[in-house]
């Protein structure tokens, strides 16, 4: 029904990038892990400028940079001040193992020069790897809120388009407006406790989420990576169960992060849906988090899902809190002579 679609931190209307060529940056060179707290103030610094609020965790940006998957040395960039600290980052992924990759970036408004010099490095470096999977293209997906602190036009003068929208949305909670949701019929929730829980939450998640939008199937194993599973709290994921059916939905949480309880993912098998399991699967979540102390909570949804999540999620009183569009490019893999 969702994904996580918000590891691009928000980029609210009112950032004012400056003209291109404004104070470049000559030095770049990759991130290692021990820049983790640098590049999450330089995160916080973007936050402030685009929603007012610092959002980002530094343990979501050392998991980006243990991600087994990414070479830091060839696939992470930095762009450093003259005082030494950063002022842009870059980070490549490859979720797909083909031609579909995946760019983080984040700088400040005034270093659009800069920006510039990432993306070339950015597409070189993705159309390298794509190659290096074999695949005849690489398709990049980038990430950025509404109104980036990213010069658009600059990126559209370079191929990008603006392909998608999702919303950030978010919900005041109470235990007493919020109690656990009456049982449904036939339908048992359980915590994600064992490692064979965890293969099923894996499953559930890759068939409801098979037709949505740029979804990459993930074995197992990377799936884990992806989420930084190791430091889950994997309590706080439920599989759900309806008699006769077996198991049929998810829901995958986290309460890691300052601004606001979060639901990763929730998913239902397409056979499974309008019997009231995302309902019910989102009230839980309410409560759930309602009785840990929480005052907010909040979810990312595609604008564009036809599964009927949007309208699920605004029933139920969740609001816009920002918006992420996905740009997309395309670039071809140079042939091997």
């Amino acid at each position: 029904m969702h994904a996580d679609c918000t590891r691009p931190r928000a980029r609210c209307p009112g950032s004012d990038p400056s003209p291109e060529g404004a104070n470049p940056v000559s030095t770049v060179r990759p991130a290692t892990v021990d820049d983790a707290e640098a590049i999450c103030d330089l995160l916080n610094q973007v936050d402030l400028l685009e929603i007012g609020r610092a959002e980002t965790e530094l343990h979501e940006v050392a998991a980006d940079l243990r991600h087994p998957d990414v070479d830091l040395a060839r696939d992470s960039w930095l762009l450093i001040g003259e005082d030494g600290r950063p002022v842009g980052y870059g980070l490549l992924r490859d979720p797909s193992g083909g031609g579909r990759l995946d760019l983080d970036q984040y700088v400040l408004p005034e270093q659009q020069a800069g920006a510039l010099r990432l993306f070339e490095l950015m597409e070189a470096r993705a159309v390298e790897r794509a190659a290096a999977n074999g695949a005849d293209r690489a398709v990049l997906h980038l990430l950025l809120n509404s109104a980036p602190t990213v010069d658009t036009a600059a990126m559209q003068d370079r191929g990008w388009q603006a392909v998608r929208r999702h919303h950030v949305l978010t919900r005041a909670v109470d235990p007493a407006a919020d109690p656990a949701p009456a049982p449904l019929p036939g339908l048992t929730l359980r915590a994600c406790r064992t490692e064979a829980d965890r293969r099923t939450a894996h499953r559930l998640l890759q068939e409801s989420f098979a037709e949505h939008f740029d979804f990459q199937p993930r074995g197992y194993e990377q799936w884990l990576a992806d989420i930084d599973g190791a430091h889950a709290d994997w309590t706080l994921t439920w599989i759900a169960t309806l008699a006769g059916r077996g198991d049929v939905a998810v829901l995958r949480t986290r309460d890691d992060r300052a601004a606001c309880g979060w639901a990763s993912q929730l998913g239902v098998l397409a056979d499974a849906r309008g019997r009231g399991v995302g309902g019910h699967l989102l009230r839980w979540f309410f409560a759930q988090y309602a009785a840990r102390g929480r005052d907010r909570v909040g979810l990312g949804v595609d604008t564009a899902n036809r599964s009927g999540a949007p309208a699920l999620y605004r029933r139920h009183g969740m609001a816009v809190d920002f918006a992420v569009d996905t740009w997309e490019l395309t670039l071809p893999v140079p042939a091997v002579v």
